[in-house]
């Protein structure tokens, strides 16, 4: 048929290839990306009018065919259908790459700041700096991260059953300035903590390097060697 556009839709495996990367696959059910409003004509990759992530989208039908009402803000996208050629509906899921098997049978894939599974929608949130790892947890068999905060550990992507503030604590032996152990806190992040004095510091994204001339931990992270305290002076002429 000429001049339409022809809709595929199901779960999938995406494969991207490219001369200069390796190839890149993916997973998932057919994804909309966001709550994009889209009008397409016969050329199909441009749109012809579209409202991105309109605040408010109302859809209505009767005898004589649909409506669908867009706005956000002043801006207001409507479109009215004179003659009905089909209407469907279709599931999607995230989609990304494909990180394990969920206890449901299903596949994980990394969505950013998550783990999902494109079947029964369970999810984990990690931190968007780790690596999902080639590895299943012992415990509960769903997929493991590797994350770098002062030192290298692994743990599940459950944190219920493996955090990994726990895994942090049993690998770092840090003394604070006051002299007593550091220990680790999770409160909106990972924090190397002191019961002693009170002391607390956020935990860089990198491993230990050494030491700093104020004592405390010196932490290598992507923009160069730093002391555990991000406030430390003397930082810049010891490491």
């Amino acid at each position: 048929m000429q001049d339409a556009i022809r809709v595929l839709a199901g779960e999938c495996a995406v494969r991207y290839e490219n001369d200069a990367s390796t190839d890149r696959v993916l997973r998932g059910d057919v994804v909309k990306p966001d709550d994009t409003v889209l009008v397409h004509d016969a050329d199909g990759y441009q749109p012809a009018a579209w409202l991105t992530r309109p605040g408010v989208v109302r859809y209505t039908r009767d005898a004589s065919g649909f409506r669908i009402d867009a706005a956000d803000g002043d801006e207001r996208l409507v479109v009215e259908s004179a003659t009905e050629h089909g209407d469907a509906h279709y599931p999607v899921s995230p989609a990304g790459p494909p990180v394990g098997r969920c206890e449901c049978g299903g596949a994980f894939v990394r969505d950013g700041g998550r783990v999902v599974c494109v079947d029964c929608r369970d999810q984990y949130s990690i931190p968007r700096d780790v690596a999902v790892v080639d590895d299943a947890c012992a415990a509960c068999g769903l997929p493991r991260i590797r994350v770098a905060r002062g030192v290298t550990v692994t743990a599940c992507v459950d944190r219920d059953c493996e955090p990994i503030a726990a895994a942090v604590a049993d690998a770092i032996d840090w003394t604070c300035r006051c002299g007593a152990a550091l220990g680790v806190a999770s409160e909106r992040g990972l924090h190397a903590a002191c019961e002693s004095c009170g002391a607390r510091f956020r935990l860089p994204h990198g491993t230990t390097a050494g030491d700093c001339g104020c004592g405390l931990p010196a932490i290598r992270t992507a923009t160069g060697v730093r002391c555990l305290d991000g406030d430390c002076e003397r930082a810049p002429q010891s490491l």
